[in-house]
């Protein structure tokens, strides 16, 4: 299982194994695309993040990629629509490449991790390091968002499991 923290300068992506009860951790890190020159237009960055992602995707052969679900701010609404078109990428890439995707709400990501859909950050990284029996929270935080949203997809897997008696 991948789950995916999209983003145009880093991409957190983090490729666990195992259930909720014992989740561990095979890969994760980051896609640091390259900063925008002057001038520049988002679809050089767009072409670096689908070159790189399916890179992770032909190394790591998930079954099921996890994307975080868009959500906007009121304060930014421009980073939402320029965060759909590296969703876009990610989503696109993860169907091409054969795997299962699932979208996941970010309050579900968070009650997933803690309990409450209303976690702040700090709380989210603490519910990734226990889950994860991590030492400390891993850094930078979108390697900690994208263990999270992987962590959620097995616990929602998990659940859809019991539902129909696997």
């Amino acid at each position: 299982m991948l789950g995916v923290d999209p983003g145009l300068r880093l991409t957190g992506y983090a490729c666990v194994e195992g259930d909720s009860q014992r989740p561990s951790i095979v890969e994760a890190g980051v896609i640091r695309l390259s900063a925008p020159g002057g001038g520049e237009t988002l679809s050089p960055r767009l072409a670096e993040l689908d070159t790189d992602f399916r890179e992770a995707l032909e190394r790591l052969r998930p079954e099921l990629v996890a994307v975080e679900g868009l959500f906007a701010h009121p304060q930014r609404p421009d980073t939402s629509i320029k965060m759909a078109h590296a969703r876009g990428v990610l989503l696109l890439a993860a169907h091409r490449a054969g795997a299962s995707v699932v979208e996941l709400k970010p309050s579900e990501v968070k009650k997933a991790m803690t309990g409450s859909g209303r976690a702040s950050k700090a709380q989210m990284q603490d519910g990734v390091a226990r889950i994860f029996a991590l030492d400390a929270p891993p850094r930078p935080a979108d390697v900690a968002d994208a263990l999270a949203i992987a962590g959620a997809a097995l616990a929602r897997s998990a659940h859809a499991g019991r539902l129909i008696g696997l």
